[in-house]
């Protein structure tokens, strides 16, 4: 198991994990993985068994977004058609 980065390290990196998005936004790994999976949290993967690499910024703000969209009361499907829309 490597080791977790210094989050002075992932606050200046420009591509994060799903594990370092979890300790940015605070929002359960779980959580994350199933907007992935929906498409709500786009990524780039080099090859198929490489990790995932989220754009730090990008997805700190969509999961922020996501979120005061979900504490409104918004379904996924409504928030999924939402996100498609921006």
């Amino acid at each position: 198991m490597s080791r977790q980065r210094s989050m002075e390290k992932i606050l200046s990196s420009e591509y994060v994990t799903i594990g370092e998005l979890v300790r940015l936004t605070e929002t359960r790994y779980s959580t994350l993985k199933f907007y992935t999976e929906e498409g709500m949290l786009p990524f780039e993967q080099e090859e198929e068994k490489l990790t995932r690499r989220y754009k730090r910024e990008e997805s700190v703000r969509r999961i922020e977004h996501i979120k005061g969209l979900r504490s409104e009361g918004r379904s996924i499907p409504e928030i999924k058609e939402m996100i498609k829309t921006e």
